[in-house]
């Protein structure tokens, strides 16, 4: 059963409620989005980055230790949640195919210090594990798997060029003023002043004004002008700094995906990850040779759809 598109719905929403501030509601997705399917566990990554913040900020900025303290227990038990069904299925497992069997009925994994039957499954059945998959036979499935991770290197680098401090330093590095217009990093019950907001406010009157101001410049065909690293002043879009941990989270599924996975899944493992839709929609629209890039962006999603549906349902490893 391929469970790609609940498991998308449930990131979607719960990435949608992140960054609007309802963490509960989000990590109650998260977590339905690791019932989907495993990797789902990841999501996880959103909570500990914004606990990181949030506690940093608590310790260092407002010297209020057990302010912080608090933010990390609940920044835990948060991701305890979004862990706890993958645990229990692991559980699950262990009960019904470890506990009461004869020694010689016993699976090697269950003597592990560990005991994780996903992990046994995926490298004693599938061949998963890191560079496991690099054979010259599997050529076919990484060509296959090209473009999506091409996709995926360019949305990463493109950030970390655009934005090298806020990406290298993990966004510690970035403004205080870009950190309190959004709450992945800070949250208004701990660390959003008043001048906060009015700063906020501020950056969106100015950030209306300017994608005004870019799409006159598309009207009159000055492409050249529309470009936002001509503003770097105005980081909006998607070189804001609230689009960091998205694209860190992105980088990683895709080294994961290239290094360790079957490497033909990287379409619909990565089709939940915001920053690939962000991207090239970003690039389409201010990018000098947007025309460009929609076009090959376009056709390839098109040829995908319709050659992806026919070979799939013919069986063929085309996902």
């Amino acid at each position: 059963i391929y469970t790609e598109s609940l498991y998308a719905l449930a990131c979607f929403a719960g990435m949608y409620h992140f960054v609007s501030g309802g963490n509960n509601l989000a990590v109650l997705f998260f977590a339905l989005s690791a019932c989907a399917r495993s990797n789902g566990v990841l999501n996880a990554g959103y909570l500990c980055f914004q606990t990181m913040h949030r506690a940093y900020h608590a310790l260092f900025r407002r010297n209020r230790v057990s302010l912080a303290l608090q933010i990390v227990i609940v920044g835990a038990l948060r991701s305890a949640c979004i862990f706890a069904p993958f645990i229990a299925f692991q559980a699950y497992g262990y009960y019904n195919m470890c506990v009461g069997r004869s020694p010689e009925e016993i699976r090697p994994w269950c003597k592990a210090r560990i005991p994780l039957l996903y992990n046994y499954i995926q490298s004693h059945y599938w061949g998963v594990g890191f560079l496991r998959y690099f054979q010259l036979k599997q050529l076919p499935n990484f060509l296959l798997a090209s473009p999506i991770l091409s996709l995926a290197l360019c949305s990463v680098v493109y950030y970390a060029k655009s934005r090298p401090e806020n990406f290298f330093s993990l966004g510690f590095l970035t403004p205080m003023e870009e950190k309190s217009c959004g709450l992945v990093f800070l949250s208004d019950d701990i660390s959003r002043s008043k001048e906060a907001r009015n700063v906020e406010k501020s950056s969106v009157r100015v950030e209306e004004h300017s994608n005004l101001r870019r799409r006159k410049n598309v009207i009159k065909g000055d492409v050249a002008n529309v470009a936002i690293e001509s503003e770097p002043a105005l980081w909006s879009g998607y070189l804001s700094a609230s689009v960091l941990p998205f694209v860190l989270h992105l980088g990683f599924m895709a080294c994961t995906t290239f290094f360790v996975m079957h490497v033909q899944v990287a379409t619909r493992f990565l089709s939940a990850s915001p920053p690939l839709y962000w991207f090239a929609s970003y690039i389409m629209a201010y990018h000098a040779k947007g025309f460009r890039w929609g076009f090959i962006i376009w056709a390839y999603s098109i040829a995908y759809i319709f050659l992806g549906s026919l070979l799939f349902s013919n069986f063929y490893p085309f996902t």
